[in-house]
């Protein structure tokens, strides 16, 4: 009797946390304030656990918000 091969799903794509198009803002500053907003890098932290899984488009977004709230201080 021949068994049939299980069925194995390929994984799930997820994004490099490493872009060189769009690199981290991160500066090793990790530290929220309030709004819970990094003070290193002024990204929210749901943008932070965001970032592993965001494509370029994405990330481009979170790195101009985060240069607006980091004029805005």
């Amino acid at each position: 009797m021949v068994s049939e091969p299980a069925t194995v799903r390929p994984p799930k794509p997820l994004f490099s946390n490493v872009s060189p198009a769009v690199p981290s803002p991160c500066i090793s500053l990790c530290r929220l304030d309030e709004q819970k907003v990094c003070l290193g890098c002024f990204r929210h932290v749901e943008d932070i656990r965001e970032w592993r899984s965001a494509d370029d488009a994405r990330r481009r977004v979170i790195c101009a918000e985060a240069e607006q709230r980091k004029a805005s201080t």
